[in-house]
């Protein structure tokens, strides 16, 4: 098996510094890979909701960000108002 230098020496000084063998330390970070690649296979998938009704209007990426637009110019107007 090869592993990168600086992996290996990560691990090495991560043992040392834990009191454990290297050994010890590669086994358990093997064991998290593994139930962890296991957890997450046997995990439901996410439902996210989404915001606003159904009912609601639909806008494209252009309209929103002609509206993000307009608003900063809105913001910057009220501004320099505000500063008058």
């Amino acid at each position: 098996m090869r592993i990168d230098e600086t992996l290996l020496n990560e691990a090495k000084a991560y043992a040392a510094r834990n009191g454990r063998s290297l050994n010890s330390v590669m086994e358990d970070a093997l064991r998290q890979l593994i139930h962890r690649s296991a957890d997450v296979a046997e995990r439901p998938p996410i439902k996210l909701p989404i915001s606003g009704t159904a009912q609601g209007p639909k806008l494209s990426w252009e309209e929103i960000k002609e509206l993000i637009d307009q608003e900063d110019v809105e913001r910057a107007l009220g501004a320099g108002h505000a500063d008058a």
